[in-house]
């Protein structure tokens, strides 16, 4: 917040908004909307896109917006963004197209339909901010060959745990700790939870069973760790992490093998420990001179030092990360370059052959984090591409699922990316 609260209100004060357009009215979109609209000065939402327009149009009226008005082509759109009024629409071509717009906030969700908005609106000389961990994870390294290309910013978010992990992981790099191991902090986790058994919870939370799942399944957690993987380079000590069970933040200090801590760094996970929610770093460093103050400033004995962030408010922190990206060319996470870690595909039950996968969040399947070399040599199916694939034989439960063992669907942009962003990284 220190630089960036300074230079919006700099913007206000020009009336030179950066301004900003979201796809997705969900209920994360909702949330964004009314933060943008009621607390980000030097900040203007312009228009959203959703499928629905009347989701579009719900998000602006629950932040005091009645103004909007639905909108059909480039040239209408772009004339009410320069006039900085509020648009609608049920088509991601225009936000991504419009001359004013910034930066274009891809809040779906989905793979296949982020992947177009995302290079659409890179091709269009916006930034990108994905509040969209899932396409983030399965294709985010090409996407960020593609924003280096275009001279843009592509970026997750600040307040989701990556953005807290890697806000900590500079943080601790900058005073002088080599950071050696990132993660978040998870109160359940049970890979063969289905949108059955999660359905009550979800109702209860106005949310949606398939959602629900994912974070308890483990994919929605492997997904985060592999976003913030490929912005450390940090890898994972095995196949699905490690996970220890414990009773707060700072046991993490001893429940790690150190060999694999210092050798280049992991990202892990905590199960059931306090603060409950958040996202942490152990840094390193042994100068025993250092190990004096940090012992006087109740941090430990040391070498390994924990720092930890006990919250985590993605739909409230996502416009300080487009502001990082307009005002500063500053990415919150995203890759460093090739994959570091890839969320592999997992039999939720016995499978047949001749079943279709039902992708994230759902009955048949689970992601689970693991080392991309691993995955690259096992020609494992990406979890972020499991949806729709056809079994070409019988998987017994838990096991991993390779791209031999099912079907493609044909003609998808997703697929497509994922094979060029193998030979991209290939060749380098």
């Amino acid at each position: 917040m220190i630089l960036i609260d300074k230079a919006l209100e700099r913007r206000e004060r020009e009336g030179n908004p950066i301004r900003v357009a979201m796809v997705g009215a969900g209920y994360m979109g909702r949330g964004i909307a009314l933060q943008i609209i009621s607390s980000i000065r030097g900040m203007r939402l312009v228009a959203i896109a959703n499928r629905t327009v009347r989701e579009a149009q719900r998000a602006y009226q629950e932040a005091g917006i009645d103004s909007c008005v639905s909108v059909e082509s480039l040239e209408q759109l772009s004339e009410r963004v320069s006039t900085g009024s509020y648009s609608v629409t049920d088509d991601p071509s225009l936000v991504c197209r419009a001359s004013g717009i910034d930066a274009v906030i891809e809040a779906t969700g989905e793979i296949e339909f982020g992947a177009r908005v995302a290079v659409d609106a890179v091709n269009n000389g916006k930034h990108v901010v994905l509040m969209n961990a899932e396409l983030d994870a399965t294709l985010g390294p090409i996407l960020k060959a593609y924003a280096d290309r275009a001279g843009v910013v592509i970026s997750n978010t600040d307040g989701d745990e990556p953005g807290v992990a890697m806000n900590l992981y500079r943080f601790v790099k900058t005073i002088g700790y080599r950071p050696v191991l990132a993660g978040n902090l998870k109160g359940f986790y049970d890979p063969h939870r289905t949108p059955l058994t999660q359905k009550d919870f979800a109702d209860r939370h106005n949310q949606k069973p398939k959602m629900i799942t994912s974070f308890v399944d483990g994919t929605k957690l492997s997904m985060e760790l592999t976003v913030l993987a490929n912005a450390t380079g940090f890898r994972v000590g095995r196949r699905g992490m490690y996970g220890p069970r414990c009773s707060h933040v700072k046991d993490a200090l001893t429940l790690f093998p150190l060999n694999q801590l210092l050798d280049g760094g992991m990202v892990d996970y905590l199960l059931g420990a306090e603060p409950g929610t958040g996202a942490f770093v152990v840094g390193y460093n042994e100068n025993p001179v250092r190990g004096q103050y940090m012992k006087y400033f109740k941090m430990g004995d040391g070498p390994l030092y924990i720092f930890y962030t006990p919250f985590h408010l993605p739909h409230l922190e996502i416009p300080l990360t487009v502001a990082r990206a307009v005002l500063f060319q500053d990415a919150t996470v995203t890759p460093l370059g090739a994959p570091a870690c890839d969320v592999v595909t997992m039999s939720k039950r016995d499978l047949k052959a001749g079943e279709v996968l039902d992708g994230i969040g759902g009955y048949t399947c689970y992601g689970m984090i693991d080392n991309a070399a691993v995955s690259r040599a096992e020609q494992l199916l990406p979890m972020g591409l499991s949806e729709g694939c056809r079994l070409a034989k019988d998987i017994p439960i838990d096991r991993p699922i390779s791209y031999k063992d099912v079907e493609l669907p044909a003609g998808r942009f997703c697929d497509s990316l994922r094979s060029e962003q193998e030979k991209h990284f290939r060749r380098e």
